[in-house]
């Protein structure tokens, strides 16, 4: 006869079951310390952080409701190349107090290429990068070195990141929001 509570807990450490468990307390032990370790090294880590950014990818669908036309955003589960996709960050402070301006990083999307002048967000400072995101600058000093070596100015096409600076502190709980356009390749 076994212990169905041992089975299952044996699922969750990633034990093999055998008819004959005896002499395995040690062993259930020890995996339930390893499990509640990783488990409280992995909160750890996230709450290390305290703002977390969520995006959100929309589509502007044209509507017409109650006489009027109009463009309304919906989720953007289909697209196709050529499509226009607006991304929208959540930028949440998780924290109990209020923390630094913060600066929020995000990457265009691989099968996207980034619409100009489109970036935007209420009291920041926007930069990109064209180098994967090891450097970042305003759209006039971005160069990108040519097959021969040569420098030409960098285009909208050539962003790989884009770069929000908060100048306000971030309140508890509080959220900002920043946006920027791109397009299906």
């Amino acid at each position: 006869m076994f212990d169905y509570k041992y089975l299952t807990f044996a699922k969750v450490v990633g034990m093999r079951y055998t008819d004959d468990m005896s002499g395995k307390p040690i062993h259930a032990a020890l995996g339930l310390l390893i499990a509640i370790s990783v488990i409280v090294a992995a909160t750890a880590q996230k709450s290390s952080d305290p703002i977390a950014v969520k995006a959100i990818a929309e589509v502007e669908q044209a509507t017409h409701e109650h006489g009027r036309d109009a463009n309304k955003l919906a989720a953007a589960d289909r697209v196709v190349s050529g499509d226009a996709v607006i991304y929208t960050l959540e930028v949440r402070n998780t924290a109990a107090t209020t923390v630094p301006p913060p600066t929020v990083t995000y990457p265009v999307p691989d099968h996207m290429v980034y619409t100009a002048d489109s970036a935007v967000g209420p009291a920041t400072q926007i930069t990109y990068s064209v180098d994967g995101g090891r450097s970042f600058n305003v759209p006039e000093n971005l160069t990108i070195a040519e097959p021969g070596g040569e420098l030409r100015p960098a285009t909208a096409a050539d962003y790989t990141h884009i770069r929000w600076q908060l100048k306000n502190a971030l309140k508890s709980n509080s959220v900002a929001f920043v946006r920027f356009r791109a397009r299906v390749k």
